[in-house]
């Protein structure tokens, strides 16, 4: 696994584009996937697309260069959906 990690949140009610909501590298993206687990967020691993999350500002849309490969993210989540909604 790499030692970069990135999270994402979409509110499709706002309209906008994606946010990142945290990122880092070493201990802190250890800690961002700990979370994730913790609370059975799913897991996408795609290093280049963490290589350009964790340089953007906490809370900021993701810029539109960056769609394509966060719509990738989408499209997996979709097609898990069964998987990851437990309840």
């Amino acid at each position: 696994m790499s030692d970069k990690a990135a999270a994402l949140k979409y509110d499709k009610t706002s309209g906008g584009a994606p946010k990142v909501i945290a990122s880092g590298k070493g201990n802190i993206a250890q800690m961002i996937v700990q979370k994730a687990k913790e609370f059975d967020i799913p897991i996408f691993a795609n290093e280049a697309l963490v290589n350009s999350l964790i340089n953007l500002e906490i809370d900021h849309e993701i810029p539109s260069e960056l769609y394509s490969a966060v719509v990738d993210v989408f499209v997996w989540l979709m097609k898990n959906e069964k998987k990851f909604n437990k309840h």
